[in-house]
C-alpha cells in the first residue's frame, strides 16, 4: 500500500469519527439544564446509581416508568405517587432537578412546589437539607424552624415551616431579589427506594394558609 493511500485511509477514519461525536450529548454542565442538587436544597452528589433524576410524575403524581428501561415499573425504582392539594394545578417540571412541580394561587400571589429525587440515597442527609432550607431564608424575628417527624404509609416525613424573607435564588430558578413576608414548607420523605425532597415557597398569605394542605399531601405519600 502506497504512502498516500495510508494517509488518505487514516484520513478517512478520522473524519467518520468525527462524525459520529455529533451526535453525542453535550457534557454536562448547569447551563444545559444538568441536575445541581442546590437548587433543591440537596447537596450537590450524583445519585448513588450514577444515573439522572426519575423520571416526571404524572398529573395524579403517579411516577411515570423511565423510557428505555425494559420492564421498568413505577414501583420498580422506588417510585411514588401522592394526592396533590385541591386547587394546586400540575405543571411540567422547569429543569431536570424536578421530579414534580405544581402551582398554587393565594391572596398574596402564586406559590410553588417543587418535588425533587436524586436516585435512591441521593441528595444529602435529613439535617444537612433542613439546615440549607433555613438558610435560604432570613428568618422571621421571634420564630424558630423547628423540624416535625411523622410516619405515614410507611414513609418517615421530616418537615420544616421557616417564615421571613426568601433570599435571592444563584440557580436561576427563584427569585432575582429578596422576598419579605415569604414562607418556606421544606420535607424530606424517607421510605423504599428514597428520599424524596417536597419544597414548596410563596407568599405568607398564600402558602400559610395552605400548611395544612401541604401535610396531607405529604400523609398521602405511598408506593407508586
Amino acid at each position: 500500500m502506497s504512502r498516500n493511500l495510508i494517509l488518505t485511509s487514516l484520513l478517512l477514519l478520522a473524519l467518520a469519527a468525527c462524525k459520529g461525536n455529533d451526535e453525542a450529548p453535550p457534557a454536562a454542565t448547569p447551563e444545559s439544564g444538568a441536575p445541581v442538587a442546590a437548587e433543591s436544597g440537596a447537596p450537590a452528589e450524583p445519585p448513588a446509581d450514577g444515573g439522572g433524576p426519575m423520571a416526571p410524575l404524572s398529573s395524579s403524581g403517579q411516577a411515570v416508568p423511565q423510557v428505555g428501561v425494559p420492564g421498568e415499573e413505577a414501583g420498580a425504582s422506588g417510585g411514588i405517587d401522592f394526592d396533590l392539594p385541591s386547587g394546586w394545578l400540575s405543571e411540567p417540571p422547569q429543569s431536570n432537578m424536578r421530579l414534580a412541580q405544581a402551582s398554587f394561587q393565594g391572596p398574596g400571589g402564586p406559590g410553588q412546589l417543587a418535588v425533587f429525587y436524586f436516585g435512591p440515597g441521593g441528595g444529602g442527609g435529613v439535617e444537612a437539607n433542613i439546615e440549607r432550607w433555613v438558610g435560604q431564608m432570613e428568618v422571621a424575628p421571634g420564630t424558630t424552624p423547628t423540624p416535625e417527624t411523622f410516619e405515614s404509609n410507611g414513609y418517615k416525613v421530616t418537615v420544616i415551616d421557616v417564615r421571613g424573607t426568601l433570599k435571592p435564588s444563584t440557580m436561576g430558578m427563584g427569585p432575582s431579589a429578596p422576598q419579605p413576608d415569604s414562607r418556606l414548607l421544606g420535607a424530606v420523605v424517607e421510605g423504599p427506594g428514597g428520599p424524596w425532597f417536597f419544597k414548596a415557597t410563596g407568599p405568607e398569605s398564600t402558602l400559610g394558609p395552605q400548611r395544612d394542605a401541604f401535610l396531607a399531601m405529604l400523609r398521602s405519600v405511598r408506593a407508586g
